[in-house]
């Protein structure tokens, strides 16, 4: 049974949601705040179509939270918040604005309580029609309209997780050799795709869509796999750069990886899910660490940082936040989304 709007909101554990729907495209609009005790919270823009109303605010919940854990984890003064735009079908480019420019309106009238950026769905047009009409948007310079995209910042983060996970794996983070099934190679992917095959990683490349999957893998010399494919596919690294939940109790038993390490937020369907696969062996490195990198960048470049040299050091440094992570779970037996999930708690209870 389908949970109701009323229902979410009463059993969510966060602060609170705002909604308003948009008549003129039938969208719902929900930004959800999780936690604001680390700084203001701070999150993309999803857009998406959902089976229901209350099926995309629980994506944005589910989202929130992600990113509450994300900056908890980085040590970053942001809370956590996520914003979804449910849309009932494919919107013409007319239909598309005037709901940007309406969601815009809403985030300029919080006053800075939410600022946001690209997510799943959106684009740098997108983040170029909300800076029309408020401040509170990330990767616009509202002088120019130029933009910066997250997606190779994140890419950065992404491959250092994977070192981690190999070093941690086979007591070493050479990618030479080493097989990597990407699973999704939009916005992240590719550029992922291109930081591991200049390593010498061996790149297996899988997308719904299989000509952009052929196209890039033609182009990097590496080879393709059909999407129904991916989790009985063997390698050394599976990293899911597409949507969530691809780890849950039907595929897990499916995998015949020995690591995980990708940019997808809420990769497990449920917390369980991380005992699973410790129970197979398979090192899994939390989402909300691994894919922080684009969040990371864009939080030092709004605080003033531009040196390029600097912000990679800084994204470097989610490899060494996993690898201490990975230390401690393997010195308790407990998987490394327990011990991140404890370690993320310490930091919000000593605000």
């Amino acid at each position: 049974m389908t949970e109701s709007i009323e229902q979410l909101v009463e059993d969510w554990d966060g602060l609170a949601v705002v909604s308003r729907y948009h008549s003129p495209t039938g969208s719902w609009i929900f930004v959800a705040f999780h936690d604001a005790r680390l700084g203001s919270p701070c999150g993309g823009t999803r857009l998406a179509h959902y089976p229901s109303p209350s099926a995309g605010l629980r994506d944005a919940m589910r989202l929130a939270r992600g990113m509450t854990h994300k900056w908890a984890a980085l040590k970053f003064k942001q809370g956590g918040g996520k914003a979804v735009l449910a849309v009932p079908e494919d919107l013409d480019a007319t239909g598309r604005r005037e709901l940007l420019l309406d969601y815009g309106r809403l985030l300029e009238s919080l006053g800075g309580v939410f600022s946001t950026g690209r997510d799943l769905g959106t684009s740098d047009d997108d983040m170029r029609v909300l800076s029309e009409v408020t401040a509170h948007v990330h990767g616009v310079d509202r002088d120019n309209q130029e933009t910066r995209d997250p997606g190779p910042y994140t890419a950065h983060g992404v491959a250092a997780a994977v070192r981690a996970v190999l070093q941690s794996a086979f007591e070493s983070d050479e990618l030479a050799g080493r097989s990597v099934l990407i699973q999704g190679v939009g916005g992240v992917g590719e550029p992922l795709a291109r930081r591991l095959a200049a390593a010498g990683a061996t790149l297996l490349l899988s997308d719904v869509d299989e000509t952009r999957a052929a196209k890039l893998a033609q182009e990097l010399g590496a080879s393709t796999v059909p999407a129904a494919d991916v989790y009985e596919t063997e390698c050394d690294v599976y990293a899911p750069c597409a949507l969530g939940a691809t780890l849950n109790e039907e595929t897990i038993p499916l995998l015949r990886c020995r690591t995980i390490a990708g940019s997808a937020n809420n990769q497990l369907a449920e917390d369980d899910d991380a005992e699973r696969l410790r129970a197979r062996g398979i090192l899994y490195a939390p989402d909300f660490i691994a894919n922080g990198g684009g969040a990371l960048a864009f939080g030092l470049i709004n605080s003033g940082l531009t040196d390029e040299g600097r912000i990679a050091r800084r994204l470097d440094g989610i490899g060494t936040n996993l690898s201490d992570v990975f230390r401690e779970a393997a010195s308790r037996g407990e998987s490394p989304h327990s011990v991140a999930i404890r370690r993320i708690q310490d930091v919000l209870d000593r605000r």
